[in-house]
């Protein structure tokens, strides 16, 4: 294409040969421009371009106690209301730019840095980790939540409970039942859970205050950093006698998910079973819910 226009050019001009090929008469004489090589030529000084004794100038005036808080527009109107001028307020942003003396004057969010958990086990009961997840109901739009807690290192499934409303006050009572039944001393263990409002609620985060548990979160908008809860909870939903949807009743819900298959696992490979728990006394469970614990 550099070789027809070349050639065109010679001919027809230029303009006529670039409009002819479909080619910008800029892109045209640049061809013609020879090849740069090595660093850019530094740009020339403007004659009008304030010298070194002129921006000292400006730079006092600005940190003068007088104008020390004054935006540059703010000193140029009034040294101008004076009979008195020194340079144009872009310019003054520029010297102060030089200084680093300007930055962002409207408040500005700043997300702080989350460290990515790291969740770490060598025996049973020294890390947990819970999650809430959703059973479809009879009708649409009615879900019930299905708690379940289980120990990192074993993967076993400590807990789980199913109620008709997501509420801390019951999340709260399972975490207690699940400490109690298993022994945990004060201080021995640490808590993971998703950055949902029923795990940084207050009621549970009073609980954990009070067991003397260590709680931990996952990141903010991170999907993954509570993955063994959301590979185990979710699981039985997919499981090949797990109902879509229980169209009968909740105690249909409840039949199901304390009796889903023996052979459930979860993506490691290690028994994760919500059939292997052994359920509560009746005197036990929360009003309008279902909760067991293993022994």
């Amino acid at each position: 294409m550099k070789a027809a226009v070349d050639e065109l050019a010679g001919q027809l001009g230029v303009a006529v040969a670039c409009e002819a090929l479909g080619v910008p008469r800029s892109t045209a004489y640049r061809w013609r421009q020879p090849a740069l090589h090595g660093p850019r030529r530094p740009r020339r000084r403007p004659s009008r371009a304030l010298s070194e004794t002129e921006r000292t100038n400006v730079l006092e005036v600005l940190h003068s106690e007088r104008f020390v808080d004054k935006a540059p527009a703010t000193v140029h109107a009034t040294l101008l209301d004076e009979q008195h001028y020194l340079c144009h307020p872009r310019t003054m942003y520029r010297i102060l730019a030089l200084q680093d003396e300007i930055r962002e004057r409207r408040d500005q969010a700043r997300h702080p840095k989350y460290a990515r958990p790291e969740l770490i086990a060598t025996a049973p009961n020294q890390v947990w980790t819970w999650d809430v997840t959703w059973l479809r109901g009879p009708v649409k739009y009615t879900y019930y939540p299905l708690y379940v807690i289980i120990d990192l290192f074993s993967r076993y499934n400590l807990g789980w409970m199913l109620a008709h409303e997501e509420s801390g006050e019951l999340a709260a009572k399972l975490i207690r039942e699940a400490c109690n039944r298993h022994g945990i001393e004060p201080g021995t263990l640490k808590l993971h859970a998703d950055r949902g409002p029923v795990p940084r609620g207050k009621t549970v985060k009073q609980l954990l205050r009070d067991l003397e548990i260590t709680a931990s979160f996952s990141r903010p908008r991170v999907s993954n950093d509570n993955p063994h809860s959301e590979s185990g909870v979710p699981h039985p939903q997919v499981a090949p006698r797990f109902p879509g949807a229980f169209r009968e009743s909740f105690d249909h819900a409840r039949t199901s998910a304390g009796a889903s298959s023996p052979g459930t696992t979860t993506s490691t490979g290690t028994p994760a079973s919500l059939a292997s728990l052994p359920p509560t006394s009746s005197s036990d469970a929360p009003p309008r819910s279902s909760a067991s614990a293993s022994s």
